[in-house]
């Protein structure tokens, strides 16, 4: 027997939809490029911060060699 059916793929095309979802993605990559950014800065800053406490010990000890006592 033979079917004579025929299907049919229907597919619509929604444009705002579309815009909608390209414009939430370019939020999530703007965000993760700005956190990626943010902590470049805070590794820097922290680094910075660690290398002076380091110098300002070994200073402190440098200084302190030569206190008589």
């Amino acid at each position: 027997m033979l079917n004579n059916r025929q299907d049919y793929v229907i597919q619509t095309n929604d444009p705002k939809g579309d815009e909608g979802f390209g414009k939430g993605l370019g939020v999530v990559i703007c965000l993760v490029f700005v956190f990626g950014v943010i902590q470049i800065a805070y590794e820097k800053v922290v680094g910075w911060y660690q290398s002076i406490v380091q110098w300002g010990g070994e200073t402190a000890a440098f200084i302190a060699s030569f206190w008589p006592f």
